[in-house]
């Protein structure tokens, strides 16, 4: 079975409880995040919203929002 594209709305007569909705990450130049692929890493440009450029040591990744596997430290 697939996950439907389109997110179910919760209705008020509901007696199940809203989905929590976290508020999106946000990063700073030059704090220091990690990455579950390629490890600890400074970010150094963001782009509102799309995207962060974050120096790895070895290279450099853009990471694209919703930034799953980023975490900052």
């Amino acid at each position: 079975m697939t996950k439907p594209a389109v997110a179910r709305r919760h209705l008020p007569s509901s007696p199940f409880k809203p989905p929590v909705t976290r508020p999106p990450k946000e990063f700073a130049v030059g704090d220091r995040v990690t990455h579950d692929e390629y490890g600890l890493g400074r970010v150094i440009c963001i782009e509102e919203g799309i995207a962060v450029l974050v120096d790895f040591g070895s290279l450099e990744a853009r990471i694209m929002s919703p930034y799953a596997k980023l975490a900052k430290l």
